[in-house]
């Protein structure tokens, strides 16, 4: 058996063992009616553990070295090679997402993650290069937490991650099913951990004058949990996240609407 047959059977079984599984959680919920329902209350049930391993991670680890390291590599790397390293690094996801996108029904993001990652790896040497963004194939990179969320499953406990940042138990499972996939499953360690560090170093180096907010925030963990559970039910419902109304509230205005009616109809 060849390597791609290898692969391919893999990422087969892979992907039906995922899709049973789906099924399963999901029951007679599809897709779309899952995404309807309201979003999970947030989950801290670790809080007395998550707190002091983000004091450590914000004032500690971040200060004394993500921060430093960060400045470092901005400061000594050309703007261009930087751009290109992130590009390979964040290429080699487009396989993942196009799984991700098939287990939930959205063909057409899929065919464009296939076609971003062909025409980028060949085109643009290994990714490199993002020709595929000059044909508006633009990059959406879709994570299986999100496809587990489609599915109704929760986002679990909320987890602050030493170093990391923030996480939750979903998301988690969500990486490790992701980092089985083609070809980031077959890395070695080295490569795999200076492919995260292009990554974390660039994210770091966008999170910017996002600094002073958490710093001037009344309470920095709680502000950092809320913008968390915010950004991923956005990246749940593709940028356009429900509006949450309060019903109490909605039927307070509904009677009163209701009397206003009446009082216009007496008069």
């Amino acid at each position: 058996m060849t390597k791609f047959e290898a692969f391919v059977k893999r990422s087969f079984s892979i992907s039906f063992i995922i899709a049973i599984s789906l099924v399963n959680i999901g029951c007679s919920s599809t897709p779309e009616q899952s995404k309807r329902m309201p979003a999970a209350q947030i989950n801290d049930p670790l809080e007395s553990i998550n707190r002091p391993l983000w004091v450590f991670t914000w004032e500690y680890a971040d200060k004394y070295v993500t921060r430093p390291v960060t400045n470092a590599y901005v400061a000594i790397m050309p703007d261009f090679l930087r751009a290109g390293l992130l590009n390979m690094a964040q290429n080699l996801n487009e396989p993942s997402s196009m799984i991700n996108n098939l287990l939930q029904g959205k063909f057409k993001a899929a065919g464009n993650d296939a076609g971003r990652f062909v025409l980028n790896s060949t085109v643009g040497l290994l990714g490199f290069y993002d020709p595929a963004s000059d044909f508006d194939m633009m990059r959406s990179q879709e994570e299986f937490g999100e496809v587990l969320a489609t599915y109704g499953v929760g986002d679990g406990a909320y987890l602050m991650i030493p170093v990391l940042g923030p996480s939750s138990i979903r998301e988690e499972v969500g990486d490790f099913i992701d980092h089985s996939y083609f070809p980031i499953g077959d890395f070695a360690f080295w490569p795999g951990i200076f492919r995260r560090a292009i990554i974390g170093l660039e994210a770091r180096a966008d999170f910017g004058e996002r600094e002073q907010i958490i710093d001037n925030s009344v309470d920095s963990y709680q502000f950092v949990k809320t913008s968390y559970y915010q950004n991923m039910l956005y990246r749940v419902y593709d940028g356009n996240p429900p509006i949450l109304v309060d019903e109490k509230a909605e039927e307070e205005l509904d009677e009163y609407l209701d009397l206003l009616e009446e009082i216009d109809e007496q008069d």
